[in-house]
């Protein structure tokens, strides 16, 4: 069974699947029972957000609730930066917790982890220099 367009998270057997989104970045969140390791793309969290508050962004959810010793989460995550990255997949972790265990929906409703962050670029217009700054005024 797929994961079907649009929908945020599905189970298919003991792993649930959940897709977080932040920016340009999306995080496509495979947890399930297990030790607490988390791993992106294919590497530990330390080695691919070197980051303090990157780190901190993705377990945050786990350490919230006091579920990062019992799941094993393994991400795939691209596009965006490394901070875009970190929220998508915090909101991919916090989407497959809520499948994961439905009476933890609550406690990360309140939590704000559930809620996706809509701040993109705004787009350059024709005519300006940006989404905004026009061109600098020449008397002469």
């Amino acid at each position: 069974m797929a994961v079907e367009q649009g929908v945020k998270s599905a189970r298919r057997g003991d792993e649930i699947i959940a897709t977080g989104r932040r920016k340009t970045a999306v995080a496509r969140v495979r947890l399930k029972a297990g030790g607490g390791e988390i791993t992106v793309n294919g590497r530990e969290l330390d080695a691919y957000f070197p980051a303090v508050k990157d780190r901190a962004l993705v377990s945050g959810a786990l350490e919230q609730l006091g579920k990062r010793g019992e799941v094993k989460v393994t991400i795939t995550v691209d596009g965006g930066g490394p901070t875009g990255q970190a929220g998508a997949c915090r909101l991919g972790i916090a989407r497959a917790l809520k499948v994961f265990d439905v009476e933890l929906a609550e406690p990360l409703r309140q939590g704000g982890l559930l809620t996706r962050d809509g701040r993109m670029k705004e787009r350059k217009k024709y005519g300006l220099r940006g989404a905004r700054r026009g061109t600098q005024f020449s008397k002469r």
